[in-house]
């Protein structure tokens, strides 16, 4: 693929690292330094993320990517919008917020199932009476 398509921001050496027609010519795994599991718990698709506001310890470690996600989890954001937004596959999204949580830079709040209602067994036979009279 020709770097120096038009259309792209130049990258490092003036070449460009976007293709009008192809899109971003960096591919995922090299977003994620080759690692396809995050650290720590899978995130899966509802996961909210939420930046804790701490600073990183050396931010110029932070790619790109990384720096963009915290920036968008300033108010509480889900994995899937986060992989919509940022245009990135799901499995990038997970390797990268796998490494803020680690690094205490986001926060994780799961959704979990609603406790089944106690149900009133003469309360469901009332309702059975009632719809019976009808």
């Amino acid at each position: 693929m020709d770097r120096s398509a038009p259309g792209g921001p130049p990258g490092p050496g003036g070449e460009r690292w976007l293709d009008e027609a192809a899109g971003p010519i960096v591919r995922p795994y090299a977003v994620t330094r080759g690692r396809t599991r995050p650290p720590g718990e899978p995130l899966d698709l509802v996961a909210i993320l939420v930046a804790t506001g701490a600073a990183p310890a050396e931010p110029e470690r932070l790619s790109r990517e990384q720096r963009r996600l915290l920036a968008l989890c300033r108010r509480p954001y889900t994995v899937a919008d986060l992989a919509s937004d940022l245009d990135l596959p799901l499995g990038v999204i997970r390797v990268l917020a796998g490494d803020l949580i680690q690094a205490g830079l986001l926060g994780v709040r799961r959704w979990s199932a609603p406790a089944a209602p106690h149900t009133d067994p003469n309360l469901l036979r009332r309702v059975l009476d009632g719809i019976r009279a009808l």
